[in-house]
């Protein structure tokens, strides 16, 4: 293979590879299970709107993607890099399984020592890699903008304080870089004149397409959002709908949480629905919607179509 092939090849493996790619990601709250076991690629340019019940696991698993919450086992990655990985638990089990046997015509000596030195190896490898993930971890959530049900904006700085406040502490712009593009930002959904305002002053439907704004400052790759429409009145949900449908016409990928089902339909190229931790069913909108497989979906969509 000449220099040539070998450089198209790598291009082209490296724009289908997945930017986010989850493999049997666990999560406990103690002795509670909430995901078990979720496994989804994501690729690049993807809107994936994620939908189900209350309680099903929703934002805990988007919630894991950045890690601001911390995943029990499976397997993280972002754009190729390793973002969370402990899958020693699995070989921890299969240890146990053997122990179990021991004092019966099925125990197998070598077979339990193997696969203690196998979860031993595992368990050195996985330190190692926690460590180097932890020490570059928020270089990963800087490229990963996360957008949540309150808005969460500091009520004790301006509108372009909240903007610029992460580019320059982390010291990705100046003062004045942060503050030119946090205007264009304004600019863009109009709301220029709000820049030197306290957000107690915004309505909610501002707040949230500041929260958005302020989000896209740190030029992120991925946007998750959490529920994003669950804290506004109706009349200010389309004004955030409008800008995240602007968002995806313009290639961001999106992971979104919603139960606003128009939005799913007709702005997200892929659906799945989470029902008690785990990913019942995954498709294009048309398909999700028109023609559910799952009898859990089925049910959902009766009463939320209604």
């Amino acid at each position: 293979m000449n220099d040539n092939m070998a450089k198209n090849e790598t291009e082209f493996c490296a724009e289908t590879s997945p930017i986010l790619s989850v493999k049997n990601l666990h999560k406990y709250f103690g002795k509670l299970e909430v995901l078990k076991g979720i496994d989804i690629d994501i690729q690049k340019g993807d809107v994936v709107a994620v939908i189900g019940p209350s309680g099903c696991g929703k934002s805990t698993f988007l919630r894991c993607l950045n890690r601001l919450e911390e995943p029990t086992s499976g397997r993280i990655e972002f754009k190729g890099e390793t973002v969370f990985k402990k899958e020693r638990n699995e070989w921890k089990k299969e240890w146990k399984t053997l122990l179990t046997k021991k004092g019966t015509t099925e125990y197998d000596e070598n077979a339990v020592k193997e696969a203690e030195l196998s979860y031993k190896e595992l368990r050195k490898k996985e330190k190692a890699t926690e460590k180097y993930v932890q020490k570059h971890i928020n270089q990963h959530r800087q490229k990963i903008g996360m957008v949540f049900q309150q808005f969460n904006l500091f009520p004790h700085l301006t509108i372009l304080q909240n903007i610029t406040l992460a580019p320059v502490q982390l010291k990705l712009k100046t003062k004045e870089e942060a503050e030119k593009i946090a205007m264009e930002l304004l600019k863009r959904i109009g709301l220029e004149d709000k820049a030197n305002v306290y957000p107690s002053t915004l309505s909610g439907g501002q707040k949230q397409r500041i929260a958005i704004i302020r989000a896209l400052a740190m030029e992120p790759d991925v946007m998750l959002f959490d529920e994003p429409t669950s804290a506004l009145d109706p009349e200010m949900v389309g004004e955030v709908l409008n800008l995240m449908t602007e968002l995806a016409n313009e290639g961001m990928t999106m992971v979104v949480v919603t139960h606003e089902m128009g939005f799913a339909k007709e702005v997200a190229n892929r659906v799945i629905f989470i029902d008690n931790g785990v990913i019942k069913e995954e498709n294009s909108p048309k398909e999700f919607f028109e023609n559910p497989k799952d009898e859990r979906l089925k049910d959902f969509l009766s009463k939320v179509l209604m």
